[in-house]
């Protein structure tokens, strides 16, 4: 369970953040952003003013938001024409996430709060959550064993003749056996996905999702994840799932293959665990995240494999890895553009994939966290191809 002492550590970054930027407080809406700065995701908006203590607003349930938060001022939710109150007149500045405030919501708070100026501090949010405590870390390292252990069991059940959704419904009926709770947070817009994926005729299937491999899916509203297709002999079948568990989120990739792959299908491998090792090896930081980007595309071109990497030739995803946490897309990115330099406890999903049509669908995913002897290995398995 959250402690209080974590939530005020919190509180106190985002205010320093806050004041930093000359912003007298943040208005937060967003479910998983008030969780993270209270401990509590009820229905609720979350003042943390940038000196001072935080009040945290419940719409429902208030009884239960009272058990679960650790933030002292917590009550209902005020009638609009009471609202403006809690706002003394020095408050003139205030933050909100534009990243994922709908149009309705912020027009809705001007309206309450007329004459105040509304800025975004989405940037520092995601910045302040991309860097997890010590607290945050064994969530996760705890998250990354559950995972594994339900990974360890495909071999048991994944048999020629069973559909994509068959292995895929085997997979989420362990994991939500284990525990896992299913919610796979993003923040990115038009985004959604169903815990995970497992696929193998159609994994070559272009998509939607900002990600190297998608999926058929079922049906042309369900676009991504696994299809009725039957998985054959030596054909490679990519098992990709997130793991839930405490709200923190792992992510993490597979192959397995009932015979034997094509020996490019195997080249193709051994490239991509050598782009993750050498991406996890640089997790350190201070390390600029574009830079890694850029080395495993120059590690993917040198094999003779960049118009397959990270997906079908011309439809391939822009990065290598993302962060991770209590959404599935948080920061650090390791994608062109992304100029920033790496900071201790980020916690990245490094994914290298290939998408060779005809062929299949080849590449490996582990979880890492940011240290000073490079990335700490979350999700404790053996990444070779499992071959049945």
């Amino acid at each position: 369970m959250l402690t209080k002492m974590e939530v005020e550590q919190r509180i106190i970054r985002l205010q320093h953040a806050l004041r930093t930027k000359g912003i007298d407080g943040a208005l937060l809406i967003y479910p998983i952003d008030v969780y993270y700065f209270s401990g509590t995701r009820q229905n609720a908006t979350l003042w943390v003013p940038a000196e001072g203590n935080p009040r945290l607003l419940v719409r429902k349930s208030l009884s239960r938001a009272k058990e679960e938060s650790l933030i002292e001022a917590t009550g209902p939710f005020p009638a609009s024409k009471e609202f403006p109150n809690l706002f003394g007149e020095e408050i003139r500045t205030i933050g909100i996430t534009f990243d994922v405030l709908p149009v309705q919501q912020y027009n809705y708070y001007a309206k309450l709060l007329p004459g105040r100026e509304f800025v975004d501090i989405a940037g520092i949010n995601r910045e302040l959550r991309s860097v997890k405590s010590a607290w945050e870390l064994d969530r996760m390292r705890a998250s990354g064993a559950a995972l594994s252990a339900v990974f360890e069991q495909v071999p048991g059940f994944l048999k020629t003749g069973m559909r994509e959704v068959d292995l895929a419904a085997e997979f989420e009926y362990r994991l939500r056996k284990a525990g896992g709770e299913g919610y796979v947070r993003m923040r990115a817009f038009n985004q959604e996905l169903f815990q995970g994926l497992a696929v193998s005729a159609t994994a070559c299937h272009p998509g939607f999702f900002d990600g190297p491999v998608t999926g058929r899916g079922l049906s042309a509203a369900s676009p991504h994840g696994a299809s009725t297709e039957e998985i054959v002999t030596n054909a490679p079948v990519l098992v990709d799932y997130t793991g839930v568990f405490d709200g923190y989120i792992v992510d993490m990739t597979r192959m397995f293959v009932v015979g034997t792959l094509a020996p490019e299908l195997e080249q193709a491998f051994a490239t991509a665990r050598a782009i993750q090792d050498y991406v996890a090896i640089n997790l350190k930081p201070g390390v600029v995240c574009e830079e890694l980007f850029f080395k495993a595309a120059e590690m993917a071109d040198a094999a003779g494999l960049g118009q397959n990497f990270m997906g079908a030739p011309g439809e391939n995803a822009k990065f290598v890895g993302h962060g991770v946490g209590l959404e599935l897309d948080e920061f650090p990115v390791l994608a062109q553009g992304f100029k920033v330099p790496l900071q201790i406890g980020q916690t990245v999903a490094i994914e290298p994939k290939f998408v060779l049509p005809g062929l299949g669908v080849i590449g490996i995913e582990n979880t890492f966290s940011v240290s000073e002897q490079g990335g700490e290995k979350i999700t404790l398995l053996a990444d070779d191809v499992v071959y049945l």
